[in-house]
């Protein structure tokens, strides 16, 4: 996919706009985001222009999800974080239009509560088994 002139993480792979790198490699560029929830808040993306998830060829989803890992085990080793919490968004709620994993150093007590949205349950069983058939199919459609 060709990169917009205006996208800004573009931009700070190519070098154009400074940023904090953690990890860069061949394919991935890490970098600490400069309006972090806790200290250590890093943004993974890819160095080639991909928008979402679904854009990401098959093949470079396991060595994205690598380096998220990678990162994830560094918030606890490099700056004794309990864990970490990692998010991607996928068109709504993406503040920049380059796909990008959020890697967040966690500790218990820091205040983020899990999801950032008010959760529900299903109406009933039936609701759930409804839902659940239509991603089925959507999957089997491929």
């Amino acid at each position: 996919m060709t990169a917009p002139r205006s996208c800004t993480f573009c931009a700070i792979v190519a070098g154009e706009i400074p940023a904090t790198r953690v990890l860069e490699d061949d394919g991935y560029v890490a970098f600490l985001d400069v309006r972090p929830l806790f200290p250590g808040h890093t943004l993974l993306v890819p160095r080639n222009h991909v928008e979402v998830l679904t854009d990401l060829p098959a093949a470079d989803v396991g060595p994205l999800f690598e380096r998220a890992q990678a990162l994830a085990g560094a918030m606890e080793a490099g700056l004794g974080a309990r864990g970490s919490f990692v998010a991607l968004n996928n068109r709504v709620s993406q503040s920049v239009p380059h796909l990008h994993v959020h890697v967040v150093p966690r500790t218990k007590g820091d205040g983020l509560r899990g999801f950032f949205w008010p959760r529900q349950r299903y109406a009933s069983d039936d609701e759930a088994e409804d839902v659940a058939e239509r991603l089925r199919s959507a999957l089997a459609a491929g």
